[in-house]
């Protein structure tokens, strides 16, 4: 039998190589800031077209690379990082793998300018497909500059997968915003088609989650520190009145790493115990120092994931941190010994001498006596004569009795009974067609069985089908508010809004203005709270980013199921009667009532002969 296996050609095992390392554009932005940071620039521009698709730029004025070190950099496991095994433990920078470069130079066109600090001129590659088309001198700037064009262009199957731009944009943004946030003290720009979205000067930790989520997050934040041998602590919590539904403001930095950990996100749950809404999440900022050998970052090929040896040590260190902070800052509830500040002498009178209080009272004074005048020199006390209490029911008996004879001849007047034509609709009317089963579902009766409605799946299908046609016919009816409502958001979530601003009107919003990071309202949909409309927002801003959407991607329908999933009768909310057949008479006025908007069962029927059959 003839041999059947082989080595992969190097083309095709760094293909298959970038399917781990490259996912989508976000990826490969992430790997190329990195090295920037790496080569210990103090700045680096970062530019977008089509969301990374047609080409992903980055710039850095670090040490820049030697014409050899620039063609190694392209091969698979070449690194300045690692000499030996033990090194492994002993990571302090970013990549180490050796494969980023090699990856993306597989699935792309990469071109490649570099220059050392003492050389003259620089050096430029021109990668497409593992291919090095050319090799040559340039002049260029010191520092680094890497350009990935056409990404996953020989691989039309992956490029077939990406999502849409306003998806894949917003993965760029968050690894830009996790790569900023770990290192404020260096200068870092973003441009996104010919336009500038962030720019972000040198500055400290706060200064950083400030510029990049806007100057109302200042007031959000509660610092954290705490110092120990095993682990060192800092950065930010937010306040529990601020906390969102969504898990968006959730940042773990370990040694200026970003890193995502289940376990250590709830300890900070564990903290905020009984400070938060149901269904809300608290944001935080916090930056932990371990020693490098106590951490195992090679386990994940984007290296998001961290090993820790004592996770139940750091479990409890974060824990306790973040409760003390809470608690020191006044935010949660503890139990206070100190004296209270309105009782201590205030500072005129720390000199003064404290004389005794001389109190005088009258020994001879009787509060029963008639009237006496008092001694000479002391209070005088009149008592008025008390009327005789007798005096007060006299002729109490004879006006009783002359009511009791008034009453006795009222008559009332009643109405005369006439006979109805049809006597069984009294006995219609009092009996009710429908009944809240746990405060969940609403059971009714049919003509072969029972009905059972979800009433929040039922509200969602209600209220969307009443939204879209709002944005479709353009008119609805909108509410003015007495104050104007002011919401703050962050550079990208004011994006989004700004993008959804022309659908939102047709459901009833008004905008008065709308800034950098604020949003002004002064009229909502009729039947919104005024308490919900942040809730709104949030929600439809959540949705609008983390949307899968396909081909037939409506922003229309988008915004029509956000604001239908907000507002819905939550389950556990109280109907009354009427609302129980109001919900029901609606549901099935729907052109589509058996579903949700999500494509979930709004309602089940159980006929009588699968009742029968439980009683057998």
């Amino acid at each position: 039998m003839a041999d059947i296996i082989q080595l992969l050609p190097d083309h095709v095992a760094n293909q298959i190589a970038a399917g781990e390392v490259v996912q989508r554009p976000s990826s490969v932005v992430k790997e190329l800031i990195e090295n920037a940071i790496d080569a210990e620039a103090s700045s680096i521009k970062l530019i977008i077209k089509d969301a990374g698709k047609t080409l992903i730029q980055v710039i850095d004025d670090g040490k820049g690379m030697s014409v050899t070190d620039a063609r190694l950099s392209f091969e698979r496991h070449a690194t300045s990082k690692i000499r030996t095994a033990d090194d492994l433990f002993r990571l302090n920078t970013k990549g180490f793998r050796g494969e980023a470069l090699a990856s993306i130079a597989a699935i792309a066109h990469v071109e490649l300018k570099t220059k050392q600090e003492h050389d003259d001129v620089g050096h430029t590659i021109i990668i497409e497909g593992s291919k090095v088309v050319s090799q040559d001198v340039v002049v260029t700037p010191k520092g680094t500059s890497i350009a990935v064009k056409n990404l996953f262009f020989n691989i039309p199957a992956r490029r077939n997968f990406l999502k849409s731009n306003t998806v894949e944009l917003r993965h760029i943004i968050d690894e830009f915003h996790r790569v900023a946030l770990a290192h404020p003290k260096i200068s870092l720009a973003m441009y996104n088609n010919g336009s500038e979205s962030f720019n972000l000067p040198v500055s400290n930790y706060r200064q950083r989650i400030v510029n990049i989520f806007g100057n109302k997050t200042n007031e959000k934040l509660v610092p954290v520190e705490e110092d120990t041998e095993v682990l060192k602590i800092s950065g930010f919590v937010g306040k529990p009145e601020f906390a969102k539904k969504t898990r968006g403001e959730q940042y773990f930095f370990v040694n200026n790493r970003f890193i995502k950990s289940a376990y250590l996100n709830h300890a900070i749950g564990s903290a905020f115990d009984g400070l938060l809404k149901t269904g809300t999440h608290a944001g935080y900022f916090l930056y932990l120092s371990v020693d490098p050998q106590s951490i195992d970052i090679n386990i994940h090929p984007t290296k998001t994931e961290v090993k820790f040896d004592d996770e139940h040590t750091l479990y409890a260190l974060l824990r306790s941190a973040v409760k003390h902070s809470l608690g020191q800052f006044n935010i949660a509830p503890i139990l206070d010994f100190e004296r209270d500040s309105n009782l201590d002498v205030p500072y005129n009178y720390n000199k003064d001498i404290i004389h005794t209080p001389k109190v005088e009272v009258d020994s001879h004074f009787n509060p029963f006596q008639e009237e006496k005048s008092a001694p000479t020199g002391r209070m005088s006390y009149k008592k008025e004569p008390a009327v005789s209490w007798e005096s007060l029911y006299v002729g109490l008996e004879s006006k009783g009795t002359k009511s009791q004879q008034d009453f006795s001849e009222v008559h009332f007047e009643s109405e005369e009974s006439t006979a109805s034509m049809f006597e069984d609709d009294k006995q219609v009317e009092q009996v009710h067609t429908t009944y809240q089963l746990h405060k969940k579902y609403i059971v009714s009766t049919i003509k072969s069985g029972m009905l059972l409605i979800d009433q929040h799946r039922a509200h969602q299908r209600i209220l969307y089908e009443d939204f879209l046609q709002h944005l479709t016919v353009k008119e609805a009816a909108s509410q003015q508010l007495l104050f104007p409502l002011q919401l703050h958001y962050s550079t990208q979530e004011i994006s989004v809004i700004v993008q959804l601003k022309e659908d939102l009107e047709h459901t009833g919003f008004i905008f008065s203005n709308i800034s950098e990071d604020t949003v002004e309202i002064k009229g909502v949909p009729i039947g919104v709270p005024e308490s919900e409309v942040s809730i709104i927002l949030e929600q439809l801003i959540s949705d609008v980013e983390n949307e899968v959407p396909d081909s037939n991607f409506s922003a229309t329908d988008l915004l029509a199921k956000s604001m239908a999933k907000s507002l819905a009768i939550k389950t556990g909310q109280g109907l009354q009667k009427d609302e129980q057949e109001h919900l029901v008479n609606k549901l099935f006025a729907c052109k589509e009532p058996n579903v949700s908007p999500t494509n979930k069962t709004t309602f089940i029927t159980v006929s009588i002969d699968e009742l029968d059959k439980k009683f057998v």
